[in-house]
């Protein structure tokens, strides 16, 4: 019996020494920011900071389908600078919803110091959310910069 314990003592030490902390971290929501009707505007409107956004409501099938996917790719975008991964509940926050002009569930935007830039449409894994916010968050800071730039 104490050789088993010990055993599974190894096995907890060596595990916190070869895997990767997002294996051991089972937090991932900490890289997915909830965002409500008093933070909102806010927080994507942080300038030079794209925040890729998904609407959801629980009910939902196709949400729910979605599984972990959205806390995957925050994990995945974590290091990222400037790029941001946020999700609004539309049962609780109606108001933003309808701001946003959300009328189907899920949906993904974009946002680049405050305005929309980009509404995703495409598969839903996390390779091509990943590659889409990437590639939008850059067009988007460098119509920023280009608009900065003409203003001089």
């Amino acid at each position: 019996m104490m050789r088993h314990r010990f055993h599974i003592f190894q096995f907890f030490v060596l595990s916190s020494i070869f895997l990767p902390s997002w294996v051991l971290n089972n937090s991932a929501k900490a890289e997915v920011i909830t965002l409500a009707a008093d933070t909102f505007d806010d927080k994507v409107k942080e300038k030079d900071t794209a925040w890729f956004v998904k609407f959801c409501v629980p009910w939902c099938k196709h949400c729910k389908n979605l599984g972990t996917l959205w806390d995957d790719l925050g994990m995945m975008m974590e290091g990222e600078d400037e790029i941001e991964i946020g999700e609004v509940d539309c049962t609780t926050n109606r108001p933003v919803c309808r701001k946003v002009d959300i009328h189907s569930y899920p949906t993904f935007e974009l946002f680049y110091n405050g305005e929309e830039v980009a509404k995703y449409q495409g598969p839903k894994d996390v390779e091509s959310l990943k590659t889409f916010v990437l590639e939008e968050a850059e067009k988007a800071a460098t119509k920023a910069q280009l608009e900065n730039d003409g203003e001089l």
